[in-house]
């Protein structure tokens, strides 16, 4: 099969509460109970450790425009995290996939608006050459991925809250998986970072 032949891997990374959730049940715009968490050295090397191998990020749209209206601004930035400024140079000068029905075309450079399924662009990037594809906490996409069964890795970080309500990532239905774990690590405000590889 060619998509095989390539080994790009679909690799998923999202933030979640410690009862499961990825957005608070009220405003799941407001990602406040992340930040204390998301700066620590955990989540940094984390992200650090996904997006090195990768050369493709995959985005749905509104995450393509959160991500890409602030990620660029902390490249030379004052007292910037070295971390976090390398990990927007590599989204800016990455190839990058928007899953959108509504764009016609993308704002941002080295960008392609796709409007397909998700699982289907997936394969169809896994069918090319490169590195992984990582799909950055877009919800929408990352779910889609996980019900047609597409994902080689999962990353999660849990955060040590209860957010007492609010959509869950895992929804029921999903096809039977196991999962090996690839690396684990833990830090400061009880952090942990989790790589999942899909077993096949």
């Amino acid at each position: 099969m060619t998509a095989q032949s390539t080994g790009r891997r679909v690799v998923t990374n999202l933030a979640l509460s410690l009862d499961g959730r990825y957005a608070k049940p009220d405003n799941p715009q407001d990602m406040s109970w992340v930040m204390p968490y998301a700066v620590s050295d955990v989540a940094r090397d984390h992200l650090t450790s996904l997006w090195e191998p990768a050369t493709t990020a995959l985005l749905g749209r509104v995450n393509a425009e959160g991500f890409l209206g602030f990620w660029p601004t902390v490249i030379g930035m004052e007292g910037a995290d070295p971390r976090d400024e390398a990990f927007a140079k590599w989204l800016v000068d990455t190839d990058k996939v928007v899953l959108s029905s509504t764009l016609a075309q993308a704002p941002w450079e080295r960008t392609t608006t796709v409007d397909k399924p998700a699982a289907e662009v997936a394969e169809d990037l896994k069918a090319t050459e490169g590195g992984d594809i990582l799909v950055l906490s877009s919800v929408s996409v990352i779910k889609a991925l996980l019900a047609a069964d597409t994902v080689d890795r999962l990353a999660l970080t849990i955060f040590p809250v209860f957010l007492g309500g609010g959509p869950r990532l895992f929804d029921d239905g999903l096809p039977t998986a196991q999962w090996t774990l690839a690396s684990q690590a833990s830090g400061e405000h009880g952090t942990l970072s989790l790589v999942y590889d899909r077993i096949r």
